[in-house]
């Protein structure tokens, strides 16, 4: 049997991918009341900053992966205009249930896909931009995954990963304590579910480092990698650029 972790436990490959597929069926009908309420409002902030790096055109085309309820493949959308193209995808059924029906709400009927990114259903070269927000730390093989974002790529195109990542060390101790004793508490009042956001404190600390993440984009084919750090490095935005 082949071993991975979920959060803090170790467990059969095979059976990550349902464990995290429940979580999420969890979390998705208060998924971004939760974020508003975990980030302090800091998340909206995260996704507009990648969003101006993406510098998207008229035209390009974006493949959004894990993408949830939908607030990345939205602003994406309104970047590249109709004769562009945004795909968004998640492999979580309910997730992408709740982001089709917010985005059309709000006016947008986007190709909706789920998938695994460790099998992306896309051909080669096809997309200018592919992004994955707070998804690549839930994935078992995320060098494979990291592999199929820069084969659906063309040369020259952008992998943007918004993840969070390993704070700065003088507000590790406050960190801790907030991830591992108000989150849990927080999911539970309000979501109704406090075991799913103690998997989300344990699954960030064990995804890679800043450092370590850039050296897997860079083995998976991307010949410049650089990162940037948000609130003190709680969440960093990965860019890499496709040879």
């Amino acid at each position: 049997m082949t071993t991975t972790h979920f959060g803090y436990q170790s467990v059969d490959e095979a059976d990550k991918a349902k464990r995290v597929r429940g979580v999420f069926d969890s979390v998705a009908p208060k998924y971004d009341l939760m974020n508003d309420l975990m980030s302090m409002g800091l998340h909206r902030a995260w996704k507009a900053y990648t969003v101006m790096v993406a510098n998207l055109r008229e035209g390009d085309k974006a493949l959004d992966i894990a993408g949830g309820t939908g607030d990345l493949a939205k602003s994406f959308a309104e970047k590249v205009g109709t004769s562009g193209q945004v795909v968004h995808t998640d492999i979580n059924e309910a997730m992408l249930r709740t982001g089709r029906n917010r985005l059309i709400d709000t006016g947008w009927v986007l190709p909706t896909v789920v998938c695994d990114a460790e099998k992306l259903p896309f051909p080669d070269s096809y997309f200018d931009l592919v992004s994955v927000a707070f998804g690549l730390r839930n994935m078992t093989h995320k060098e494979i995954a990291l592999a199929e974002m820069n084969r659906v790529l063309r040369p020259g195109g952008k992998l943007l990963v918004l993840e969070f990542s390993k704070v700065a060390p003088p507000l590790e101790k406050m960190y801790d304590w907030y991830s591992f004793k108000v989150l849990p508490r927080l999911g539970k009042w309000v979501a109704k579910d406090d075991a799913s956001y103690q998997y989300l404190a344990e699954s960030i600390r064990m995804h890679p480092s800043q450092h370590e993440l850039k050296a897997m984009m860079q083995l998976a084919g991307f010949g410049h990698v650089d990162y940037h750090n948000l609130s003190a490095g709680v969440v960093a935005l990965h860019v890499g650029i496709k040879c």
